[in-house]
């Protein structure tokens, strides 16, 4: 195709990953940002501040940064800390593992802020790309092709090809464009509040009196406190600090039905009690009614174009509930099947409008998975019936791989199985294993394994 001008309005870790495709394309690319530059306060991999909920990169964003540059890819790769299963604790206190793979595979948690910085650093080093920031956007006329950005100096106007709204869940792109489009959209806001509590190192004096910091828990687990109606979880910090970043997801009316200290301390002491001495019950009494309480948003459009001259990725097009940490792998994957489609055709108007056609099944697939993932998270993972799929499901994985049978978490996450097929391969194999209990003795698995071998011909093909 050839090269074009493109303005991406939103310079966050998916704005900027298309920014790179787009340049290695030959495209001429200016990036827009309503913020500041981000770097002029990160300053490396150790300059994570925990005032949000950690980014967990995994299979799909991987691939999608070696898509624009292996080298980039390698060099996130070592900034990260590696994740391979869930850390269950219980009211007690005690802790149980359940691994995320049975050979081994895991995610990685990132601090969103050094992610983002390097990223821009490796778009500004390249020759057609432009970083504009303070640019906020207020009006695009998509048939005349200008888009108008409010600076502090005044109202520019700046004419290209292509606008890509990467501007997050309340986009101004997408806004503009139903204005020029029919859209279907949908927007839920969950019944559930989050407010973050920061678990800081543990402090360790030796005989010589020599004083180190470490991890007060294990950094190789999410951690996860479930109480079936909220939960808590955390994930390790990069960087020297050896902190985590904890949050906090209640609903509504049990945030309101803490008032005092005293109803922090006896919520704390009763759902998570090792986190107290962790924190301290002052502490943890400051964190609770000073930072912030966030709220969590879901948002399903379609479709995601118009004719040749827009097209929205990551949140602007599917912002998701946080629970499957997929939000960033899903854009990141946005960009490379954008460009699988562009690099296919030499008409963008037909790009586009196969991205929107191919792309629409997995993007509601993976906001609903978000959705059920949290109930999974703050209640399921403690249940026998979860453990004893997970259980069956992971034996089949490993001994009798030939049926292709894997959990949902790991097609999800350890693989490019479109999120949809992810979704009916999980419906059937527990429609199969429901079915399958309702046997007795050793016959579960072998009906289980027989029901998979007739079907294993359509789940072929997908990897």
């Amino acid at each position: 195709m050839p090269a074009h001008t493109v303005s991406i309005v939103g310079a966050g870790p998916v704005g900027t990953l298309a920014a790179l495709y787009f340049a290695n394309e030959g495209w001429k690319v200016t990036l827009y940002e309503l913020r500041s530059d981000p770097r002029l306060q990160q300053k490396g991999p150790t300059a994570s501040t925990g005032k949000s909920i950690n980014l967990a990169l995994s299979h799909r964003g991987i691939e999608g940064l070696r898509g624009a540059s292996a080298e980039l890819a390698a060099e996130i790769l070592k900034n990260v800390v590696p994740v391979y299963g869930r850390m269950i604790h219980d009211r007690h206190g005690r802790q149980t593992s359940q691994a995320y793979d049975v050979h081994g595979m895991h995610i990685n948690a990132v601090d969103r802020g050094w992610l983002n910085g390097v990223l821009l650093d490796a778009a500004e080093r390249l020759e057609n790309v432009e970083l504009r920031f303070g640019h906020r956007l207020v009006h695009c006329d998509f048939d005349r092709r200008i888009s108008k950005f409010s600076t502090e100096d005044g109202e520019i106007e700046v004419q290209s090809d292509l606008v890509v709204g990467a501007d997050g869940a309340h986009s101004t792109v997408r806004r503009q464009m139903m204005r020029a489009e029919p859209v279907d959209f949908e927007q839920k806001y969950i019944d559930t509040l989050w407010c973050e509590i920061s678990i800081p190192p543990k402090r360790i004096t030796s005989a010589d009196g020599t004083t180190t910091e470490t991890y007060a828990l294990d950094p190789n687990h999410l951690h996860i406190w479930p109480c079936k109606t909220f939960m808590l979880m955390c994930l390790a910090n990069i960087g020297s600090d050896k902190s985590f970043t904890g949050t906090l997801f209640m609903p509504r009316v049990s945030f309101d039905d803490v008032v005092y200290p005293n109803d922090v301390v006896d919520l704390f002491n009763t759902f998570f009690p090792d986190v107290v001495p962790l924190v301290g019950e002052k502490e943890l009494c400051r964190q609770f009614f000073e930072n912030p309480k966030g709220t969590l948003v879901s948002i399903k459009c379609s479709p995601y174009h118009y004719l040749d001259r827009c097209i929205l990725i990551g949140d602007a097009a599917h912002a998701m509930v946080p629970f499957y940490g997929q939000g960033m792998n899903c854009g990141f994957e946005d960009v490379q099947v954008l460009f699988k489609h562009i690099k296919e055709t030499n008409s963008l108007t037909t790009a586009l409008a196969d991205y929107t056609t191919t792309r629409r099944a997995d993007l509601l697939a993976i906001s609903d998975l978000a959705m059920e993932n949290y109930v999974e998270m703050r209640s399921s993972v403690s249940s026998k019936m979860y453990l004893a799929r997970k259980s069956t499901e992971e034996f089949l994985y490993k001994r009798f791989p030939r049926l292709h049978v894997r959990t949902l978490y790991n097609m999800v996450s350890f693989s490019s199985i479109p999120y949809h097929v992810a979704m009916q391969r999980s419906l059937y194999q527990g429609r199969l294993f429901r079915g399958a209990a309702l046997g007795a003795g050793a016959g579960v698995l072998g009906l289980a394994a027989y029901g998979l071998f007739r079907f294993r011909r359509v789940w072929q093909g997908t990897t």
